[in-house]
């Protein structure tokens, strides 16, 4: 999935993506509930392509208290599973400083060290914060400085929502799409 696959208009700078995610309702909790496939939003964040890199497929959140914010395919795509975001991003700032990283296909690498990545665990929660001046809906990762922040997006395809990563030392948010797909399971 491209985010202009889902996008009714894709933003391609960090102002025009923060102009769209102003204007996009908010989601409630509730409404996030189930298993979503993500995109990235390439807007020139230090952050761009690593996820694409990765072969990351999306987030599921199963109550208030259960979210998995990583998840990736696994027995040629007819499941997925889910990674422990403190061993993902235990590495990003070295990652975004090196720009031939998110060139490089990690699909292959974090396939091969599933058991050792994989968590069977929750590794973030589901709450309602304030972001930009309007109460949303927020993944707030449970050993991580990093929330994710969602809107609506009108007039997409299915349950579609703009997400803004707001992490510590950020100097702006990197953004990615969410549709809504219950199709696979997670082991």
């Amino acid at each position: 999935m491209l985010a202009e696959d889902v996008l009714p208009t894709v933003p391609t700078t960090t102002a025009e993506a923060l102009e769209f995610f102003d204007a996009a309702p908010a989601a409630e909790p509730e409404f996030m509930i189930g298993t979503w496939h993500g995109a990235e939003l390439p807007t020139a964040h230090p952050m761009d392509g690593l996820l694409a890199a990765s072969g990351w497929w999306g987030k599921q959140f199963l109550d208030a208290e259960t979210v998995h914010p990583l998840l990736f395919p696994k027995d040629g795509g007819t499941a997925l599973w889910a990674l422990n975001p403190v061993l993902a991003f235990g590495g990003l700032g070295l990652a975004t400083k090196i720009p031939l990283v998110r060139n490089l296909s990690l699909v292959q690498p974090i396939s091969s060290l599933r058991p050792a990545l994989r968590t069977k665990t929750p590794k973030a929660r589901l709450r309602t914060t304030r972001y930009r001046g309007v109460d949303s809906a927020t993944m707030i990762y449970d050993n991580l400085p990093i929330n994710d922040v969602f809107r609506r997006v009108p007039d997409a395809p299915a349950d579609t929502v703009i997400g803004a990563m707001d992490y510590r030392g950020a100097k702006r948010p990197y953004f990615f799409v969410l549709q809504r797909d219950d199709s696979l399971p997670v082991h």
